[in-house]
């Protein structure tokens, strides 16, 4: 690239703070912002361009918002101090939350009345591969969505998926990814812990399971932190109240019955309302271990 392509990235999580060091990597002339000014000022330190997001907004090629939720990423897009206003005509943020489709729809439309393009972006693949460029992408939107956010798609993900030339099925196939990944950490969960009551030792079920038809991605990289004892967040476990409670929304808007679903999302609140919200969601086997007086990995003492 003659002249870096510019690029802000709002929300510096785990998943932020990796497609930050992504675009970074990439050349990019990259802002990133958070609520944390220490994730951002920790970001300058490592190369990342200084700069309040006001005064840089209309200087923008894109914009790439990694927050919680709808309401988060309504309140950077459009909210008091919200970026799109100051974005130039024919710049393009990039929403990476899980939000409901329709929610995604709105974004879309209210940015393009000022001109800016919008790409309904969910992301997969974890804090690892946001900071190694190597996610996945459920995109839809405009071609000329797709056109204005390449640069940013090819520093950060390995695989887009290209799904609607509008917003909303990027975020209806996420809503299909976070029901299966909410279920089989959950499930793993359970079955790790239902083997340990008939004496079958953690890293064993690991070992065993993860070469046999049981398995899932999920199993293979959440059940090796229950093994380890360590629960140093990748994906929280306040995540999935979040995720599976949109996923539910959604069925029931399409009245559909969604029971695993819901029997997966009490367990993750059930993890939360023990206090393990802030821990690696594999932290969701503390319920089933709980409740069955068992001892995990690394609690023995």
């Amino acid at each position: 690239m003659t002249t870096p392509h510019r690029t802000a990235v709002i929300g510096l999580g785990s998943m932020g703070y990796g497609i930050a060091q992504s675009c970074l990597a990439a050349g990019h002339m990259t802002f990133g912002y958070d609520i944390n000014p220490d994730q951002a000022a920790r970001f300058v330190t490592e190369g990342g361009a200084p700069g309040a997001l006001r005064d840089v907004a209309g200087t923008l090629d894109a914009v790439i918002v990694v927050v919680l939720n709808a309401a988060q990423t309504e309140n950077v897009l459009f909210g008091a101090d919200g970026v799109v206003p100051h974005m130039r005509a024919g710049s393009v943020v990039m929403a990476c939350a899980t939000v409901p489709p329709e929610f995604a729809r709105q974004m879309e439309a209210r940015c393009g009345e000022v001109g800016v393009h919008y790409l309904d972006a969910p992301i997969s693949g974890g804090s690892i591969k946001a900071a190694e460029g190597a996610l996945s992408v459920m995109a839809s939107g405009t071609p000329e969505a797709f056109a204005a956010a390449a640069e940013v798609l090819k520093a950060t993900a390995t695989t887009v998926f290209e799904l609607g030339d509008h917003a909303g099925p990027g975020s209806a196939m996420k809503a299909v990814n976070q029901l299966l990944a909410g279920v089989h950490i959950a499930t793993m969960a359970e079955a790790l812990t239902f083997g340990m009551t008939q004496g079958v030792d953690p890293a064993q079920f690991v070992e065993v399971i993860s070469k046999c038809a049981g398995s899932s991605w999920m199993l293979e990289n959440r059940a090796p932190h229950i093994v380890a004892g360590d629960y140093t967040p990748h994906s929280t476990v306040n995540i999935w109240p979040k995720d599976l409670g949109i996923v539910l929304d959604i069925a029931k808007s399409a009245s559909f019955s969604a029971p695993i679903t819901a029997a997966a999302l009490q367990q993750f609140v059930a993890a939360a309302g023990m206090g393990l919200g802030g821990e690696d969601d594999a932290a969701v086997a503390k319920v089933y271990a709980q409740n069955a007086q068992l001892t995990l990995p690394g609690d023995e003492t």
